[in-house]
């Protein structure tokens, strides 16, 4: 997800610059600072175990990571009950002015962030960039909100009037995927706080370190000590914070399984929600589409990070007459795709996130060939000549042809550089066969017809819909799913609705006219 892709001047200059002054180097870092964050600093815990995490681009352990049990989760919880307490009753105003810092803060270490989220992700450092300015972006917006946030008065009979007022709803959860670390922590945190809560974060463990370095930017920033906390764990340490009594809600990205797990456990507090889940979009290709476009469309629905995005439109329907043509230009550009080092400046394409993962999705490209999908290019795995790189996760992004509805790529998300791509014929079976899924997370339509283009996306059950284009996700408009994709939205002015509770008061301005 990408917030936009246009190359104005000041990206130029950010993509070419910091390479000069390049800090970090693919096997180069190691990391022993702890990744825990409560009461204004980094914590050691004395954990009873450690876990090692990888760095995908060599393969090798970056740092161990120390899980949070029940005592180190109630203290954070607890700090971040703390801060709450001073910071909601802060003016809007006043909060803003400390996001407003961090913003500016993440501004000139950018170039550090997204070196740090390439080391532990295994993205290109093109597109990390782009990752920290949407988390940049999403604090901006939402400081600008802060002071905004206001009930309505309602005139009664008799000089009598009511009005609301909308509260923050206290100690805020936010569980994180491993796709967007750095992006996904500021998509959560900065309406959460914007509102006058307080959160405590838990990344996943498979990419613990940016997390981390959004509490520090929070604290450097200004804010109360214990207003953005970070607990590292897996599911333990998850299940213990959606279970704590200080917990007002819970907002978490990731798979569908997990999500509905986090909601039955939340619901036994009767906790709000926020739920960011699984995907398998679908973009629709019509003949009368800007053919250039689509096959761009295409791409940036499937490969951007290594095809680890839970909007991909990972099944392309295109319409007969213009298939042969689509795909001869989309096996070409696939196959151009500069895959290695990712923390080159020309790499688009680096390692998927961990070796069990990229198993995963190369047994998804087997699976789809027994099953009678023909692989067009890619789909194995790549061994760069660096030899620091040779032990690294990558494959080769893969378009698969001749694919059916029923084949097992298409049904199931995969969650790498796999498009799965299907004809059709009229508009009628290519919207009943996009809507024939128990997900809704995206969906995308390219056409020149404007009247079809809107009516398709109509009949759509995707929350997040893409006209001529896919995967831009700017920070004002909502984003999140239909059916099995997830509850809630993040992102735009509707998420203010998500971190704060309603309070009616009525004022009697007479007497009060008792029946007893």
């Amino acid at each position: 997800m990408i917030q936009r892709l246009v190359l104005s001047q000041r990206w130029r200059l950010a993509g070419i610059l910091p390479a000069a002054i390049r800090c970090a180097s693919s096997g180069s870092v190691e990391i022993q600072v702890p990744l825990n964050f409560w009461s204004g600093e980094r914590i050691r815990i004395e954990a009873a175990c450690t876990e090692p995490v990888y760095e995908p681009a060599t393969g090798r352990v970056l740092c161990h990571l120390e899980s949070c049990g029940a005592v180190e989760v109630n203290q954070a919880l607890k700090n971040a009950q703390s801060a709450y307490s001073h910071w909601s009753k802060m003016s809007g105003m006043e909060r803003a002015r400390v996001m407003i810092e961090a913003a500016h803060i993440i501004e000139s270490r950018r170039e550090e962030i997204a070196e740090m989220e390439v080391v532990n992700n295994g993205k290109s450092i093109t597109e990390a960039r782009l990752d920290v300015d949407s988390a940049r972006l999403c604090i901006e917006y939402y400081a600008g909100m802060a002071s905004t946030l206001a009930g309505q008065h309602v005139q009664l009979p008799g000089s009598s009037f009511a009005y609301t007022r909308r509260e923050p709803l206290g100690v805020c959860v936010g569980i994180g995927a491993w796709n967007y670390p750095f992006q996904i922590a500021a998509w959560k945190s900065a309406p959460a706080l914007a509102c006058g809560n307080s959160m405590v974060f838990k990344p996943s463990p498979v990419t613990p370190v940016t997390a981390v370095m959004l509490a520090e930017v929070y604290a450097k920033a200004g804010a109360p000590e214990g207003l953005f906390n970070v607990v590292q764990g897996g599911q333990e340490t998850g299940t213990l914070l959606c279970h704590h009594p200080i917990v007002a809600k819970v907002s978490f990205t990731g798979s569908v399984a997990t999500g509905q797990k986090i909601m039955e456990m939340a619901s036994r507090g009767v906790k709000p929600v926020t739920l960011e889940l699984g995907g398998k979009s679908p973009l629709i290709i019509f003949e009368d589409c800007d053919l250039d476009n689509a096959v761009k469309g295409a791409l940036m629905a499937n490969f951007l990070s290594q095809g680890q995005v839970c909007s991909n439109g990972t099944r392309v329907f295109v319409q007969s007459q213009v298939l042969p043509q689509f795909l001869k230009q989309v096996v070409e550009r696939t196959n151009a795709i500069k895959i290695g080092d990712p923390l080159l400046e020309n790499t688009r394409m680096g390692a998927l996130v961990n070796r069990p993962h990229l198993n995963r999705v190369l047994g998804y490209v087997e699976q789809a060939k027994k099953e009678g999908a023909i692989v067009l290019c890619g789909g194995v795995p790549f061994v760069p000549s660096d030899p620091r790189l040779r032990d690294g996760y990558y494959m080769t992004p893969c378009v698969l042809g001749n694919c059916s509805d029923d084949m097992t790529c298409v049904r199931e998300e995969i969650f790498g550089p796999v498009m799965s791509v299907l004809s059709f014929e009229t508009e009628e079976e290519a919207l009943r066969r996009a809507n024939d899924s128990t997900m809704g997370l995206a969906a995308g339509v390219f056409t020149s017809d404007v009247k079809r283009a809107h009516r398709v996306v109509e009949q759509l059950k995707a929350g997040s819909c893409f006209i001529n284009n896919y995967n831009i996700t700017p920070v004002e408009v909502p984003f999140g799913g239909f059916k099995m994709s997830g509850i809630g939205r993040e992102n735009g002015q509707v998420t203010i609705e998500h971190y704060t509770q309603l309070k009616s008061v009525y004022v009697e301005m007479g007497d009060v006219d008792s029946l007893f």
